[in-house]
């Protein structure tokens, strides 16, 4: 599966413009995340794309979120990607690297996209690593991002301002379409 067929996926499956946007936002991360490790960009962003795909369909049925994305992907994905959107949902335990990204990309997206939603211009470019770790220390901002799954991340030796870094820089590559400044 490519991008263009992932992105076609989402916008069948989720209308919900905020939905999209997160998953465009895991995505971006993802694939900054997988440059980083030296890993498949491509696969690392559509598993980002596509971790919420049954999420308008199971919001009302935790339990079996995630567990419907893997069967509505059915065999357009890996094993490797299936279960980490299992592990995104704590469906298995975090085992690899591509696990341990989603899971904390997941969540560093929401912190990323609330800082940028407070500032005047809504300009991602304007918001900066030493902004972002003020807002995550900030129990009270945000508070669906949950910290300590964004602190997984230090599970693939990357420390948090550089996760920030990375979150950020991949968002704001992707600026246009994410369309967080109105």
């Amino acid at each position: 599966m490519n991008r263009e067929e992932a992105l076609e996926l989402l916008n069948e499956n989720l209308k919900t413009e905020n939905l999209v946007t997160h998953s465009l936002a895991v995505g971006a991360i993802m694939k900054e995340l997988a440059i980083r490790l030296n890993q498949d960009k491509e696969k690392w962003e559509i598993t980002g794309l596509l971790h919420d795909l049954d999420y308008e369909i199971t919001k009302n049925d935790p339990e079996n979120h995630a567990v419907k994305t893997v069967e509505m992907l059915n065999d357009k994905v890996d094993d490797e990607t299936k279960n980490a959107i299992l592990a995104h949902n704590e469906k298995k335990e975090l085992e690899t690297n591509i696990e341990i990204a989603l899971y904390a990309a997941d969540q560093l997206s929401g912190l990323i996209v609330a800082a940028v939603l407070v500032r005047p211009t809504k300009d991602i470019n304007e918001l900066t690593v030493k902004s972002l770790k003020k807002k995550f220390k900030d129990k009270a901002f945000a508070r669906g991002a949950d910290r300590d799954k964004i602190k997984e991340i230090s599970k693939l030796n990357i420390e948090l301002n550089e996760f920030f870094e990375i979150g950020i820089r991949g968002m704001a590559n992707i600026k246009d379409e994410l369309r967080l400044d109105g």
